[in-house]
């Protein structure tokens, strides 16, 4: 089912009254906004309840793509709702540990959290970021009280994704659970729920919820003073002056209300502030700025000398005031000014009031901005000046936690009256609505320039108006470290222009430390000094022109001035997408848990960290360096340390200051204010990462206009490598540059031959340009050079024998090199293509590039090269692109495998992972991952070349971190970058270094240094290889076809998987029994050896449910065909399966094609016209299938009778050798192969399966199979690469261009000297697509097991009528759709135990699985049962607990498991398995004990664990050796058994989700580096860790264990770390991770027996003494009709 909205109607259950007026019937609605958004709403049915009239937050048009049932799942008794995610269902938000409360005047709601990590609920003073859960409850409800208090409404928990938007008077209360609990006295429970994956997605996805925030004017981030009472203007401007003297950047003043006529709003003192009608003059001549404060309260006395209060008056005439509970009669409290009344900015009539009064007092008064207080509503009276009545309002059955425990303390009687309602229930949106009619006010004023707003009290949403200040703290040490959370939390709240009063409010403030809060200050993104009457002043020039605080002072601010236009370009991405401008180290570095509690640190964006001096008396701060590469700023010196902490040293004039890698940040020559900074040269400061790069953006425009009018975003990129000469447009205004971290030759210039000679420091590794007076507008080059590492040359002669006239004839370099494998012959640097026309849209671009026809042709005349070409890129979803060249004036080949990409694409730029870009010459495409700024492709290496047979595509990767490409057998995990080459084309070859195997799967997932992950594809089924180099890089070369990649982006490696599962298709949850253990053999010599086997195996009672059989079985390998010596085996089948056992047979596709009797599989097929040809314009000429002639001598004279009945065939069919033998002969095997095949084996057609026909015919044939001679459950496909036992064709003569057998490139595969025909079809054979379209075998050949699979699966489904499984050799991407698939013909070695680890894990990234199962209802039966269970335990939990142990089994009833038709009726399921492995202690040569017994352990836990050798072998099954072996084998797979629940949820799981099932621990732990290189250890999902012994004679084996509670399955000790562990003959190691639950069920000798038995859960708590699980259980077999 797919829904995106729920409504239902709650009814209230017999329970007693809490406080009384219990609501009996509720509704409760839910929907999916968006992907990322979740909303429910609980109010009463019957009567209307107060809503917040929030502008911002409102149901969206949007389709969400994810379905309400996978986000929310509702208990309907008590009722309970569970949030969670929809791809790896954690559950985020659960209200079922408590019940819901909704009465009258009192609502409960309660949830558990996922963890302890919640971040948010203010506005209060948190003493830390991250909040402490032990039972701490904070009220919320604005008030007029010191930040120890509570003065602004906001409401968000950062780790749980939640924002709950109806905020009425209430508190949390946060518990050890971990949970949260929400109390409230009315409104509705109004629940905004957002999901990110990282801190910084949530917070965006937040603020597309309530506004984005306001970018403000350009000088509003200079340094501002202000303080309440300067006492006269006098001392306003001897303020102003000594600052100025000093030189101190300074660009804004402040009067506080002692500017006023007795505190009167709207009028000023004539006497001590004569002349401040023109203070604003005085303030702009030197380019400062004047800003005056108004607070809410309008005094109802008169003026001096009994003059009328005109604005009161005016207040009055239009009912402009709150009132009292009659609706009528002003409400009279007392602030400043005495008795006053209260604007009530709900009512429209105010607001008009408002807007007027500001009108004529910026008339009278010029100012530049507005500055908002008081407006909590505070009062100094209680309620009014005649208190307030006792009514429910005022005295609610329920006070929370706020301050004096009474509702009217310092503000107005809950019963007043205003336009949205009663105060009790808008008082937490006074300050809000002031902002709002404040904005109105500044609009009408300042019309088109930007001004500023600044408020004490907010609400959700006023960062889109207004910024805010951290209200009157002390001058203490305390405050001023309880200032940074603050600014963080706000930074959560969307209120990115924040900061606190700079040496504090309250309080005489020291030298020391006003000169560390000047010096934290300087970042704040709002920076004021402020502070109070009766006080010091502590404005920086009063200290002493050269005190340590001026130097300081200056000197941290002259940074902030220089640094302001990175600042101003984080406040344009904060207001575009809703980044975050002070940034917790958290945000940037979330994957690293030592920074979830830094909050004495933070972060300017990406890339400048500060870390402040906070306590007194000290020159040292214990600070956190996070995972990156850091310059000093002030040194320009990188840091040694990463990810620990250190020691900092910070003597009194400064603080901790660091440059991340990786950034350029744009700058200005500073000057004391930003009127005449902005008049100075630019420049950037370029930061380099660990790879040489870095990336910035600058956006500019003239900095005070309202909206975005005209304005410059440039993207900043540098890549500075140490081998090549690098040319990069950098930016289109002056210019001063420094760059940290590289080293440069001593010479640059411009476009415009401008030669500089820079001064350069070798230590520091600095360039310096300094006083570039370019013109505004124009565009200049920056170009440097750099030593050329030879090892980034790109191979411009990769075939044998190259030479410099070879060379230089394909307009390529020549230069020998010393360094080994280092290519003599190499591209120019502007070799390939460039950029003709662009066309962009929002959901893509298309490019027309043309061949830079400076050079020669590609060097291959056979393969003309194609001077133009077409690109398009498409923007298919948030986390997946799509990036095709072709020839657009040519039809070419293009692969016909389907793959699922969005209906509709991801036009929303802020949405997406990724941003790309193009280089113009040479041509080459760039994507940017958007969060880290990592170029993950680029693809602007020369060589880029697209000829008609010969394609080349080289593209820089983001580290060496590289997984995938297969089928190739692969030494280690991550390739090898070293010059190293690997072919892809299918081929009956077993696996072997560099060699080319049986599938082709050009997808690969890179690991950035990020940590971050994504995945390629390039959708081309030619023959091609792969080059990798130390760059690092990758060059595809084809031979055929386009280049059409796909990227997936994660970011996860996990997610990596996922998402290119949801491309190329999901796998599919097999039958139950198909996780038990197989045996197999080729050679198997009658029933009677395999009827003995299943014997000997039920007697040594080792697990066992699949027995196959291989070509034995077939009479002279003949498919369909039983040989007479396995009479018996239909009749052994039958038995075993009675006894719960399975059988599986195989099917080669090779059809014999000159029998001497009827053989119905040819005749039938011949019939239909199934079988590959030539094509017809070959030749006029029959083609004929060549016969080795002393083959026809040995033949008996019955086959002349082939000649009349199959002479049609022979002249219109390919012929080639692979198994059938001839008809009544012996094959004499003391022969070597190459005579074998030349005597022996017939001729054999193959069928074409990508054409209908062809389907229809198998699956008629495997039915009658089926019917008339023998039963199965599974089917085994093999040698379906196509292979054949002769080149090409019988004879060896392929007809037609020979270009095909042999092209004009030949990628380095196995007998590459052969051809492409080489052991398999001639490539210009005929395939015919399922649309009528004619392809070539050329292009088609790797898909030619592809295209057997799904017919062969289809067959199996309809025939049985269960799910069963196919089992293939060849495969490419989407196979897994249908089939599983095993590792092929190994050897028995110990090399191919370890690589056996390998070759599964890059299978579980190609997502190979087993077979598809759709459930349905049957209509004539009841539907199948069907379990999902998810469980979680803490440590409080006993039961079947024993003794709470920290890793306990203990019984689950099977009755758990519930029929829910409802579910199956509405779904259709398809599950996920990736199911591979290899042939248990190996295909080819004997194998020894001690191997396979190793090999037998290992295997027990591949996900198909099956033993197969090969012929003319000794048997290698567990009871053909001793009875030690079989006690090994019984016990290791008695563990797999126990285990198959676990496993076979994970299956379940996969397909839901689209992970792994066998998992690299680098996908659990990606942040742990020590996981990207390990491949000998491997996990079971992501709790059972499998460490194998993988080499000979070995007791001990080394594990390592990811920091994380690990518990030894068989002893339960915990393991963290690197460990030395005991494995003896008998034993391997297993563990489980804490924090996790398993299922578990006794182990039988087959499922069919084992899944009768109970079942259990192994439950291995976390450190935190948590653990959950999931558990998914249904018939195992059935698919429904």
């Amino acid at each position: 089912f797919y829904f995106t909205e729920l409504t239902a109607r709650l009814k209230r259950m017999d329970s007693p009254s809490l406080f009384g007026g219990d609501i009996q019937e509720l509704v409760f609605q839910a929907e999916m906004q968006t992907s990322n958004r979740l909303h429910f709403k609980i109010y009463d049915a019957n009567n209307k309840r107060f809503e917040v009239p929030h502008e911002h937050v409102r149901t969206v048009s949007s389709n969400p793509s994810t379905p309400l049932h996978k986000a929310l799942r509702i208990t309907r008794e008590p009722f309970g709702l569970t949030v969670r995610r929809s791809d790896d269902e954690k559950v985020l938000f659960d209200t079922t540990m408590a019940p819901l409360v909704f009465a009258d005047q009192y609502l409960q709601l309660s949830a558990r959290l996922p963890s302890h990590n919640i971040y948010g609920l203010g506005e209060h003073v948190h003493q830390n970021y991250r909040h402490d859960t032990y039972w701490k409850t904070w009220p919320i409800f604005t008030r007029d009280s010191f930040p120890n208090g509570v003065r602004r409404t906001h409401t968000y928990t950062s780790t749980v994704k939640l924002f709950y938007v109806y905020l009425l008077v209430w508190h949390v209360t946060l518990q050890p659970a971990p949970a949260v609990t929400f109390r409230t006295i009315g409104g509705v429970l109004d629940f905004y729920i957002v999901f990110g994956y990282t801190p910084e997605q949530v917070v965006a996805e937040f603020l597309e919820l309530i506004g984005r925030p306001v970018i403000p004017a350009y000088w509003s981030l200079g340094f501002q003073l202000s303080r309440w009472n300067y006492g006269n203007l006098t001392e306003v401007k001897a303020t102003v002056d000594r600052n100025r003297a000093i030189n101190l950047p300074y660009d804004v003043q402040y009067t506080d209300i002692d500017y006023m006529e007795d505190k009167k709003i709207f009028t000023y003192d004539k006497v001590k502030f004569k002349e401040l009608p023109q203070f604003a003059d005085y303030l702009n001549e030197k380019g400062q700025k004047y800003i005056l404060i108004l607070d809410p309260a309008v005094a109802t006395s008169k003026r001096v000398g009994n003059a009328p209060y005109e604005s009161y008056d005016r207040g009055t005439a239009v009912d402009a005031w709150v009132t009292y509970s009659d609706g009528k009669t002003p409400l009279l409290g007392e602030v400043w000014p005495g008795e006053t009344v209260f604007p009530d900015y709900t009512s429209q009539n105010c607001i008009d009031w408002w807007v007027d009064e500001y009108q004529r007092l910026y008339t009278e008064i010029k100012h530049d901005a507005l500055w908002i207080d008081m407006n909590e509503i505070a009062s100094f009276v209680k309620g009014s000046i005649k208190g307030c009545a006792d009514n429910n309002l005022n005295y609610p059955p329920f006070t929370p936690r706020i301050l004096d425990e009474v509702m009217y303390s310092k503000t107005l009687c809950m019963d007043a009256k205003q336009a949205w309602g009663n105060h009790y229930d808008v008082h937490s949106l006074y300050g809000y609505s002031m902002v709002l009619a404040s904005e109105k006010a500044l609009q009408r004023v300042f019309g088109k320039s930007r001004s500023l707003l600044l408020t004490r009290s907010s609400f959700p949403g006023v960062g889109k108006y207004s910024g805010h200040w951290l209200g009157d703290n002390a001058a203490n040490w305390n405050d001023i470290k309880w200032a940074i959370p603050g600014m963080l939390e706000f930074g959560l709240f969307g209120v990115p222009y924040i900061g606190a009063d700079i040496c504090g409010f309250f309080d005489d403030s020291s030298e020391e430390l006003c000169r560390r809060w000047m010096q934290v200050g300087a970042f704040y993104p709002f920076s004021r000094n402020h502070n109070a009457e009766g006080y010091r002043p502590q404005d920086p020039a009063y200290y002493g022109a050269n005190s340590k605080l001026v130097a300081s002072s200056k000197h941290y601010l002259t940074i902030r001035y220089t640094l302001l236009p990175y600042l101003y370009t984080l406040f344009y991405k904060a207001h575009t997408a809703g980044e975050t401008v002070v940034r917790p180290v958290l945000h940037e570095f979330y994957g690293d848990e030592n920074t979830w509690t830094v909050d004495r640190q933070f972060l300017w964006g990406k890339y400048l960290l500060i870390t402040p001096v906070l306590d007194p008396g000290v020159e040292s701060v214990w600070a956190y360096i996070p995972d990156a590469k850091w310059y000093d700023y002030d040194t320009m010196v990188p840091l040694t340390e990463r990810k620990q902490h250190v020691n900092m040293h910070v003597p009194a004039e400064k603080l901790g200051l660091h440059i991340r890698g990786g950034a350029i940040l744009p700058t200005q020559r500073p000057e004391v204010t930003l009127t005449y900074s902005r008049r100075n040269p630019m420049g950037l400061i370029i930061a380099l990462d660990d790879n040489n790069e870095a990336a910035g953006e600058l956006f500019w425009d003239d900095g005070d206009s309202r909206g975005i009018v005209a304005f410059l975003i440039l993207c900043l990129v540098v890549r500075v490598q140490m081998h090549q000469c690098v040319r990069d447009s950098i930016l289109l205004l002056p210019l001063t540059t420094d760059i940290f971290g590289g080293m440069f030759s001593d010479w640059l210039h411009n476009t415009l031959s401008m030669v500089f000679l820079p001064c350069t420091s070798s230590h520091k590794q600095v360039l310096f340009l300094r006083n570039l007076s370019l013109n505004f507008g124009d565009t200049y080059l920056i170009e440097w050079q750099v030593p050329k590492l030879e090892y980034q040359r790109i191979d411009c002669h990769p075939e044998e024998n190259a030479n410099e006239a070879k060379c230089t004839a394909r307009g390529c370099i020549w230069k020998p090199s010393d360094e080994p494998k280092v290519p003599f012959c190499y591209y120019p640097d502007d070799y390939g293509y460039t950029v003709s026309t662009v066309t962009e849209t929002d959901s893509g671009m298309t490019l027309d590039i043309t061949r830079n026809m400076k050079y020669r042709s590609s060097g291959r005349p056979d393969s003309p090269d194609i001077d133009k070409l077409r690109v398009a890129v498409y923007y298919h979803s948030s986390d997946m692109l799509q990036f095709k060249i072709w020839d657009p004036t040519t039809d070419r080949y293009e692969v016909p495998v389907p793959l699922s990409v969005p209906a509709a694409p991801e036009t929303d730029a802020t949405k997406r992972l990724y941003e790309v870009r193009f280089t113009n010459n040479t041509f080459g495409i760039q994507v940017i991952r958007k969060s880290t700024n990592t170029i993950i492709w680029d693809s602007s290496l020369p060589g880029f070349t697209f000829s008609d047979m010969f394609i080349q595509v080289s593209t820089r990767l983001p580290s060496e971190y590289v997984y995938g490409f297969g089928e190739t057998e692969h030494k280690t995990y991550r390739h090898d970058l070293n010059y190293v080459t690997y072919g892809m084309f299918s081929k009956d070859q077993p696996p072997g270094y560099l060699m080319n195997c049986y599938g082709v799967h050009p997808f690969y997932m890179g690991v950035e240094n990020t940590a971050d992950a994504h995945g390629v594809l390039l959708l081309n089924s030619n023959a091609m290889d792969v080059t990798f180099q130390l760059t690092p890089s990758i060059t595809y070369r084809t031979v055929g076809g386009i280049l059409d990649f796909y990227m997936v982006l994660g970011p996860t490696p996990e997610m990596v998987v996922q998402e290119y599962t949801a491309l190329i298709g999901r796998p599919v949850l097999p039958a139950y029994w198909s996780l038990g253990f197989q045996l197999c053999r080729y050679g198997y010599a009658n029933d009677t050896e395999i009827e003995n086997l299943y014997n000997d195996m039920r007697a040594a009672e080792i697990p066992y449910d699949v027995q196959y059989a291989d070509i034995d079985y077939m009479e002279r390998q003949l498919d369909f065909v039983l040989d007479p010596d396995f009479e018996g085996l239909p009749a052994l089948v039958d038995k075993m399966r009675a006894e719960g056992m399975r059988f599986i047979f195989i099917l080669d596709p090779a059809i014999s094609g000159n029998e001497t009797r009827y053989y119905p599989a040819f005749e039938r097929g011949q019939a239909a016209d199934v079988f590959i040809k030539w094509p017809k314009e070959l030749s006029d000429e029959i083609v004929w299938g060549k016969v080795r002639r002393n083959g026809w001598r040995k033949l008996n004279q019955e086959r002349k009778s082939w000649l009349l009945h199959g002479l049609c065939y022979v002249f219109c069919n390919l012929f080639l050798q692979v198994w059938p033998d001839y008809p009544n002969v012996t094959v004499d095997e003391s022969l070597d192969w190459d005579t074998q095949v030349e005597i022996y084996r017939s001729y054999a057609a193959f069928p074409d399966f990508f054409r209908n026909e062809t389907a229809a015919w198998w699956h008629q044939e495997i039915k009658e199979f089926y019917e008339k001679t023998m039963k199965f459950d599974g089917i085994w496909i093999d040698m379906n690469e196509p292979a054949s036992f002769v080149h090409g064709t019988v004879g060896g003569k392929c007809l037609g261009n020979p270009l095909l057998e042999n092209p004009p490139y030949m990628p380095p595969l196995e007998s590459q000297h052969m051809g492409l025909n080489h052991k398999t079809l001639c490539m210009n054979s005929e395939q015919i697509l399922s649309d009528g379209k004619r392809v070539k075998h050329y292009d088609v050949h790797s898909l030619y097991g592809w295209s057997h699979s799904k017919p062969t699966y289809d067959s199996l489904l309809e025939v049985t009528g269960k799910r069963g499984i196919v089992v293939t050799r060849s495969t490419y991407p989407s196979s897994g759709k249908w089939v599983g698939h095993w590792l092929g013909d190994n050897n028995s070695s110990w090399d191919q135990l370890f690589k056996s680890i390998i070759g599964m894990l890059e299978f579980s990234l190609f997502g190979i699985s087993y077979v598809t199962c759709h459930y349905k209802p049957h209509p004539n039966r009841e539907a199948l049962c069907k379990c999902i269970m998810t469980y979680k335990i803490t440590s409080k939990v006993t039961r079947g607990c024993y003794g709470c142990s920290l890793m306990s089994m203990f019984p689950l009833s099977v009755h758990l498991c519930l029929l829910i038709q409802t579910y199956i009726h509405s779904f259709s399921l398809s599950m996920a398995l990736f199911q591979t492995g290899a042939d248990i202690c190996g295909f080819f040569n004997p194998s020894e004990y001690e191997l396979c017994l190793r090999w037998t352990q290992l295997g027990a836990f591949y996900p198909y664990s099956r033993n197969h050798n090969g012929k003319g072998n000794p048997r290698q099954d567990p009871v053909a050796w001793d009875s030690i072996f079989a006690e090994i084998s019984r016990d290791v797979l008695n563990v797999r058994y126990t285990l198959l629940p676990y496993l076979y949820t994970l299956m379940y799981e996969s397909h839901t989700k689209g992970s792994t099932v066998i998992r690299p621990l680098l996908h659990e732990f990606v942040e742990d580096r020590n996981t990207w290189d390990i491949y000998q250890q491997f996990l079971w999902g992501p709790a059972l860790l499998i460490t194998p012994v993988l080499d000979p004679t070995s007791t001990m084996v080394l594990g390592y264990f990811p920091k994380v509670r690990w518990y030894d399955y068989y002893t339960v000790s915990p393991c963290l770390g690197t460990y030395l562990l005991s494995a003896p003959l008998d034993h391997i190691n297993l563990h489980i991770r804490g924090g996790y639950i398993l299922p578990w069920q006794k182990p039988e000798r087959n499922t069919q027996l084992s899944r009768k038995n109970p079942l259990g859960l192994i439950v291995a708590m976390s450190e935190s003494g948590t653990a959950e699980g999931s558990f998914f259980w249904d018939d195992g077999e059935g698919i429904g009709k």
